[in-house]
């Protein structure tokens, strides 16, 4: 589908109106093809890195290089269905606003619904879907748009522990089929060392990146390397470094 992309953050920092300095000076590089996690501290800055990464607000310093026919989607933590709309025609939304033909549109939306197991759903209505359910939806309408890029800010936090499992696998594999960049905050260490290429250790706000952690496991990655000794191994890492970040 996609094509992967390349991102630069140079010296890029975000103080608000208000006078919040939400980010200090962040340096980069994000590779085509790669998953990467942001975990640190609530207040860090973690989403308002992303959303300069998805060009949604400006930096205050530095700059964010990337592509300029880059095809970025975004999920976010609520899965924000229009709930007058079916499942096939929420999935269409994205690609109806930007314009595209409704014979595109259609196929790319079943497409996606296809991907995510909602096949046979299509005529459903949001309150008729589960937490789960309503979230792959939420990731069908962003891979409808066959993204370069693809931010993902919480998507799975409001989820229980076993749904949550199964769609982190669910996106580990659509991430493969896909073959989009992916750019995940989290604050679920578990969940960031499962899914990634490279874990981002942010600090206290203002948030600056303390580390970066190389997770070593090859792809397909399955459920049973949670149980790993290895596994454990690599999130307690983590999570020792985000407590030693916290600490200082």
């Amino acid at each position: 589908m996609a094509h992967g992309a390349a991102i630069q953050l140079k010296g890029v920092s975000k103080r608000f109106d208000s006078g919040l300095q939400a980010l200090g000076q962040v340096d980069f590089d994000l590779r085509a093809g790669e998953f990467v996690s942001i975990v640190g501290p609530s207040g860090c800055g973690k989403s308002t890195l992303l959303r300069i990464v998805a060009g949604l607000i400006a930096s205050s310093t530095g700059e964010c290089r990337r592509p300029a026919d880059i095809e970025t989607a975004f999920v976010f933590q609520e899965a924000a269905l229009l709930p007058w709309r079916t499942v096939e025609r929420n999935a269409q939304l994205l690609m109806e606003l930007e314009g595209h033909k409704p014979e595109d549109y259609r196929a790319r939306a079943a497409e996606a619904l296809k991907l995510v197991g909602l096949a046979g759903f299509e005529k459903s209505y949001p309150h008729q879907l589960s937490g789960g359910m309503r979230m792959r939806l939420s990731l069908a309408r962003a891979l409808a748009l066959r993204p370069d890029l693809l931010l993902l800010d919480e998507p799975l936090a409001a989820v229980d522990e076993l749904t949550r499992d199964v769609l982190q696998e669910e996106l580990s594999a659509l991430w493969k089929q896909a073959g989009f960049t992916g750019v995940l905050v989290t604050h679920n260490v578990h969940e960031a060392v499962y899914l990634s290429d490279r874990v981002v250790v942010m600090s206290p706000r203002p948030g600056r990146i303390l580390e970066v952690i190389d997770v070593p496991f090859a792809f397909p990655r399955a459920p049973e390397l949670r149980a790993t000794p290895e596994f454990a191994q690599l999130t307690g890492e983590v999570t020792a470094a985000l407590r030693r970040k916290a600490i200082a």
